[in-house]
């Protein structure tokens, strides 16, 4: 069966049909940033964009809308092969919402500069983007099962260093990384470990904090039964 081919017209006037003010409210509530929102579920999202299916042109047009969930929508339907090192800083760079950011990062984590943005990223002092370095080293840690120990290795003198910001949504994805780095497998594991105690002797309150819950996690018996 053929996809029905759909205008970007069509599918913003969809969603807005959609539109749930009520969870608009409750998202606030998760730190989630409520402008140009409609309070759609990404679980109604994913059949809409499964419906739709891979279209470069597409996802540009929605993400040009500067509406939250047709952003998600668009990081969900656009093709990784055709998506440009310039297209990548320029959707990083309008991120204003964890959710967006995070969602979006599956996307960018398929595409072949996954690497090499986190380095540039992590370096940038806007807030959105810092976090999206640290969020693509989870979401890659998490899913790029094929690549070798070293990929991830490269990425904990980061984590240390950006260990010490104290903004919120930095600070989450820095740790968010750390775990799931050390959650791939028994090397990682405790090379994770290892460098959360690093950073337990940092002296400032981010860092402390971000040592310790990571430490919770990774040397807990679940997660050591587990890498066993």
């Amino acid at each position: 069966m053929m996809k029905q081919v759909q205008t970007a017209e069509e599918i913003l006037s969809r969603l807005h049909a959609l539109a749930n003010p009520v969870n608009v409210e409750g998202m606030k509530r998760y730190g989630i940033n409520t402008h140009n929102t409609l309070g759609i579920s990404i679980y109604i999202l994913r059949p809409i964009a499964k419906a739709i299916g891979r279209d470069h042109s597409l996802a540009q047009q929605l993400w040009a809308s500067g509406i939250h969930e047709a952003r998600i929508l668009a990081s969900y339907i656009d093709d990784p092969q055709q998506v440009t090192p310039e297209q990548i800083d320029h959707w990083a760079a309008d991120f204003d919402s964890w959710d967006v950011c995070d969602q979006v990062c599956e996307l960018f984590s398929m595409t072949p500069y996954a690497y090499q943005k986190v380095f540039e990223w992590s370096e940038r002092s806007e807030e959105f983007v810092k976090r999206t370095a640290f969020a693509l080293i989870a979401e890659l840690a998490a899913h790029d099962k094929k690549a070798p120990n070293e990929k991830f290795e490269q990425f904990l003198p980061l984590i240390v260093r950006e260990s010490t910001d104290e903004r919120n949504f930095v600070k989450k994805a820095v740790n968010w990384a750390l775990r799931n780095i050390g959650k791939r497998n028994r090397y990682l594991n405790g090379q994770a470990i290892d460098t959360a105690r690093q950073i337990q002797q940092i002296n400032a309150k981010a860092a402390r904090w971000n040592a310790s819950d990571a430490l919770r996690e990774l040397t807990s018996e679940k997660v050591q039964a587990r890498l066993k």
